[in-house]
């Protein structure tokens, strides 16, 4: 069992910045390949970015890409989402992933699952 803790979610106006943090318990976070995805009522939750379990490999949805960075610090067993100029379409519940076998950017690979935290980007 793994669980994973976010934090940094809330109300931010658009072009406006967000950090969100994902605190992961255990010893084998490095382990894991990481994600981050996305959800609004009523739709599938989406890939947004994924890192190598070494950090040294980002991938990013194309709406995403060039506004968030994903990263991690192994040493703290934490995720981080930085969000740049954000978009009222960036709006959505925003869940961290853990990856045991593959890359973090699969729904049907994903093992571990953190609780959501809302975003919510006010136009």
């Amino acid at each position: 069992q793994v669980q994973l803790v976010e934090s940094g979610g809330g109300l931010v106006q658009a072009g406006g910045s967000l950090r969100l943090s994902c605190a992961a318990s255990g010893r084998t976070f490095s382990s894991y390949a990481m994600g981050w995805f996305r959800q609004t009522p009523g739709k599938e939750r989406e890939f947004v970015a994924a890192i190598s379990r070494g950090g040294g490999i980002t991938y990013y949805a194309d709406s995403v890409k060039g506004r968030f960075t994903i990263s991690r610090d192994n040493a703290k067993n934490t995720v981080y989402l930085q969000m740049n100029s954000l978009k009222p379409e960036d709006t959505a519940v925003y869940y961290c992933a853990a990856d045991r076998r593959g890359g973090g950017t699969r729904l049907n690979s994903i093992n571990y699952w953190g609780q959501g935290t809302q975003v919510t980007v006010s136009s």
